[in-house]
């Protein structure tokens, strides 16, 4: 009967010739269908695969576990949308999760730990601070001017907290097309697992 198959015995040589079939297809060559993940509630099947180990074939996926790389962060977040495939655009159209394909998550979660790591909301702060341009020069002074801001809401910080907080902000750098996409609430994310 028909099936996937990956040997390469139906295939032409690299001259162009015909190989003859000299054997059936063989259990260890087979293929699966793909798997062509949607956006969705989580379905997940096992699969029995050689040796009788268990691969878990995801149908549909709801969120993820992403990684913010310059952060060194990872937080497990809603998968939003699917917004670009270099592959195929039809993959865009029906939301598929595939490698390499540009999605959106939500961007609570990373917002959450940017705040509590440095002291500083994202994507709250551009309503007031209109002057951009002016963030990367005066990040020190720009630090210290939202510090007291936050301090006058009810949170108490210790003055550990507060030195640990202005340290980190001597170094804190981030990209402005990154704060843009959080005023948004969505974040721009590349699926690198399979």
């Amino acid at each position: 009967h028909m099936g996937i198959s990956r040997d390469s015995r139906h295939k032409r040589r690299a001259t162009g010739g015909k190989q003859k079939a000299y054997r059936k297809k063989r259990k260890f060559e087979l293929g699966r269908p793909p798997a062509m993940t949607k956006l969705g509630a989580k379905r997940i099947h096992p699969v029995r695969v050689r040796g009788g180990a268990i691969k878990f074939r995801a149908l549909r996926l709801e969120s993820g576990n992403f990684s913010w790389g310059s952060e060194s962060v990872t937080r497990k977040t809603r998968i939003l949308g699917v917004v670009y495939n270099a592959s195929n655009n039809e993959l865009v159209r029906t939301n598929t999760l595939v490698k390499s394909a540009v999605i959106q998550i939500d961007a609570t979660p990373f917002r959450q730990w940017y705040e509590q790591h440095y002291g500083v909301a994202l994507g709250a702060k551009k309503a007031k601070a209109a002057p951009a341009a002016a963030k990367k020069d005066e990040k020190p002074a720009e630090a210290a001017a939202a510090k007291p801001a936050a301090e006058e809401g009810p949170k108490k910080q210790s003055g550990h907290v507060k030195a640990k907080l202005a340290l980190r902000n001597k170094t804190r750098t981030i990209e402005s097309a990154v704060d843009d996409q959080f005023t948004t609430g969505r974040l721009y994310a590349v699926i690198s697992s399979r």
